[in-house]
């Protein structure tokens, strides 16, 4: 399975979507939109970008969660993709502060 059917799986179930639903949600037509879905699901086909993109604004999740390979990384971008851009700001200066004086890399 790869890591955007795990994503997509994960964030559906969780959403307390079925396959057909959130396929039409996404701009699927409603005859072969559950057959779709579990393709991307199963991981026999991957969907282009644009559709990524409908899936990912019907789920409230960026793009880039659908591909993060760490558990935890994934998470951080589902919270940090919901956070108003003051909020944003404020944990990116909280997060500053935090790593400050660290050595990266």
């Amino acid at each position: 399975m790869s890591v955007f059917s795990k994503r997509l799986k994960e964030i559906r179930r969780e959403a307390g979507l079925s396959q057909a639903r959130l396929g039409v949600l996404a701009g699927i037509d409603e005859m072969s939109a559950s057959a779709r879905m579990n393709q991307y699901e199963r991981g026999k086909h991957e969907p282009d970008s644009s559709m990524v993109e409908r899936i990912a604004r019907v789920l409230s999740v960026p793009v880039s969660f659908f591909y993060a390979e760490d558990d935890d990384e994934a998470v951080l971008l589902r919270w940090f993709y919901r956070l108003s851009s003051e909020e944003r700001a404020e944990l990116m200066q909280k997060m500053s502060g935090l790593i400050s004086g660290r050595r990266l890399g």
